[in-house]
């Protein structure tokens, strides 16, 4: 287990030893500040009940974690690190410091039960052949995460789940190995894997196999630690009598990586370090792995797929419309003009839309139309000067691009429209629970946010004569509300008082599970909340940065490509005297013709994830000098260059980076 350079926010620990701790709680975070205080709030609930030590690593969050929370929580020692060094190393660095017998690594997007930590214990200290547990996990709308108990990814089950066997048959032993789907979720016994959201562990045995294991950034440590604890005699269990929430990849949200390609990346790990010998299965695994990262990459951009799909059939279709008005017949031109006007017309259409950003930037604008099929018409229309026998009516070139951006102009408006909410189908029912002042403030801001949410009514806690509270009827109490969900077909539970136990909370939402329903707490940070439940129940829209938009790194491969090839070949002639040269020559520049290298780009880091983004012959950080060029500060420089993007930006670095060899010499 590596150490980094880090700031430990300290608390009094002199009565924290072996002996008296039985659980230490290791919370990896970053940029989660509310989901953390949820789950710290959580732990505090059981303080008096069981001996803990509770730890948390911050990742060098940018929200303000350690600072906001460390004075909330003077009972919780907080590590601050200075750079995001992955899950497995940061946990690394609690597990060093853990006194208890038991470590609990635990995601900070998670709320315990209040029975968690004690049927967790004591299922461990009865039965010593067990080195790490979990328990139930639910999603935040109560439904059952199916990846809290998993099987090892051997070839065939990872074969079975990369081609989609395991979706066609998740009830069958012999395709279902990997998510073990064919199981009962409220049984206990012996499993592969546990998520990583949650792994009871003993401490002695954690540290007896180096804790996890570095080279995975984040996902498939989990898979890796049990199956090195599984080696070392230990078996690992999956233990339902406790559950608790997870809301699911809250930390990969909130940060530049790309969970996508991060997490089959670490399974190629993972069949690497464990599977390596069978190398024509791993070939196999290689080619699934990308098959499905290119699937899941299109799931991503799926509405931005059928957006481009739509507006090639309209400006299609608007062709032959435009064609029958001028010539009264669709098909009117000359045969050998089919398909290849279609082509052309497609084709065109669609790069001028991309390159004005649309469809992959997950923003849909009618200004993008109009610019995108305007700069369509000019260069439809200059073709015809370079292939007359093209040239049969600029007319219905006009007509055609007209039309083709009213038909895509409606779609895009009819989006908006949707997703603000003016539709009816798209409002959220929401019941709050809680009279409290931070429910007032949660109504306040809901409302004064315009968001497609529907407040129903408010949930008291407790029986009351009031009717109403802050403008809305008081419709029951705590007792009743999942009769109130059904009554009122509520989509949403929000919860602003805390003295409702977590356990109850979470039975109900288990109970509610089937409804889909979505609870969220809110009860501390209440501007903070506010914005994250808008942004969920309503328009969640991921703002790329620069650098992470297609149009920008077509634009950039373009350029590296012309620039390398000529760099080459030039190369060649002025090197060909001096083969080590030459060879050096080629080597960095045909990486670049290739595309595993940018003339500009980022800076060798372990700590950048950016997919498409690569290393560059010059980077923003090799124009500071290397005596400073600490891990963070090529962090920090690797994130402003990819949020900060633009064409001029690589051209400044290039002549800064030429000015400095110049200088040098």
């Amino acid at each position: 287990m590596d150490r980094v350079e880090a700031q430990v926010v300290s608390i009094d620990r002199q009565a924290l030893t072996e002996e008296t701790v039985d659980v230490t709680i290791v919370i990896v975070s970053y940029n989660v500040r509310q989901y953390l205080r949820q789950c710290l709030e959580s732990i505090e609930r059981v303080l008096d009940r069981h001996r803990l030590q509770v730890i948390v690593v911050d990742n060098a969050s940018q929200d303000g974690t350690v600072d906001v929370l460390a004075p909330l929580f003077p009972w919780v020692e907080f590590i601050a690190l200075q750079e995001n060094i992955g899950f497995g190393r940061a946990n690394n660095i609690g597990i060093e410091r853990a006194k208890g017998r038991y470590t609990l690594i635990l995601n900070p997007d998670t709320i315990l039960s209040e029975d968690t930590i004690e049927k967790m214990l004591a299922y461990m200290d009865e039965h010593p052949e067990v080195g790490i547990c979990g328990c139930k996990l639910l999603n935040a709308d109560g439904t059952f995460q199916e990846q809290c108990r998993r099987g090892f990814p051997t070839p065939w089950a990872s074969f079975a789940k990369l081609f989609g066997l395991q979706a066609l048959f998740p009830r069958s032993r012999l395709f279902a190995r990997y998510n073990q789907s064919f199981r009962d979720p409220d049984q206990t016994y012996y499993v592969d894997v546990v998520l990583g959201a949650f792994m009871f562990c003993r401490t002695a045995q954690l540290r007896a196999i180096g804790g996890f294991d570095p080279d995975f950034f984040m996902y498939g440590e989990d898979i890796d630690l049990c199956y090195r604890m599984l080696q070392h005699g230990y078996k690992t269990a999956y233990v339902p009598t406790t559950q608790i929430i997870h809301f699911k990849g809250e930390s990969t949200r909130r940060s530049r990586i790309n969970d996508i390609r991060v997490f089959y990346d670490a399974m190629l790990t993972f069949a690497r370090k464990h599977y390596g010998t069978h190398r024509w299965l791993l070939a196999i695994l290689r080619f699934g792995i990308h098959l499905r990262e290119l699937i899941a990459h299109l799931a991503q951009y799926r509405k931005g797929v059928l957006l481009l799909a739509a507006d090639l059939v309209i400006v299609n279709a608007m062709l032959l419309i435009a064609t029958t008005i001028r010539f009264g017949e669709p098909f009117a031109f000359q045969s050998y003009a089919y398909p290849t006007v279609f082509i052309v017309l497609s084709a065109v259409v669609a790069v001028c839309m991309i390159a004005v950003g649309e469809y992959f930037e997950f923003v849909y604008r009618v200004r993008n139309v109009v610019v995108g099929y305007m700069a369509a018409f000019f260069i439809l229309s200059s073709l015809t000067y370079y292939w007359k026998e093209y040239a049969f009516s600029r007319g219905i070139v006009l007509m055609t691009i007209g039309l083709g951006m009213v038909g895509s102009g409606s779609i895009r408006f009819a989006i908006r429209y949707r997703e603000r909410g003016y539709g009816a189908s798209t409002q959220r029912r929401a019941l709050v629970v809680g009279t409290t002042e931070s429910a007032h403030q949660i109504v306040e801001a809901i409302v004064g946010q315009a968001a497609p949410i529907t407040i129903v009514g408010i949930v008291a806690v407790e029986p009351t004569a009031d009717e109403t509270f802050a403008g809305y009827p008081i419709v029951g109490h705590w007792e009743y509300v999942q009769r109130l969900v059904v009554d009122y077909a509520v989509s949403e539970v929000i919860i602003t008082d805390r003295s409702i136990p977590r356990g109850e909370v979470i039975a109900t939402l288990a109970a509610l599970a089937p409804r889909r329903v979505r609870f969220f707490f809110a009860y501390d940070d209440v501007e903070l909340h506010a914005q994250r439940i808008v942004a969920e129940i309503g328009l969640r829209r991921l703002i790329l940065p620069p650098l992470l938009r297609l149009r920008y790194r077509l634009l950039k491969r373009v350029v590296d490509s012309v620039v390398a090839l000529i760099l080459l070949v030039g190369g060649a002639l002025v090197l060909i005297l001096n083969w080590q040269r030459l060879r050096r020559w080629w080597k960095q520049w045909g990486e670049v013709l290739v595309g595993r290298r940018s003339i500009v780009g980022l800076h060798p880091s372990a700590c950048s994830h950016y997919v498409g983004v690569r290393e560059g012959v010059v980077s923003l950080a090799s124009l500071v000098p290397e005596s400073l060029r600490r891990p963070e500060l090529i962090a920090k420089l690797n994130e402003y260059y990819v949020t900060e993007y633009s064409p001029s930006l690589d051209m400044e670095i290039l002549i800064r980076s030429v000015q400095q060899r110049i200088l040098h010499q």
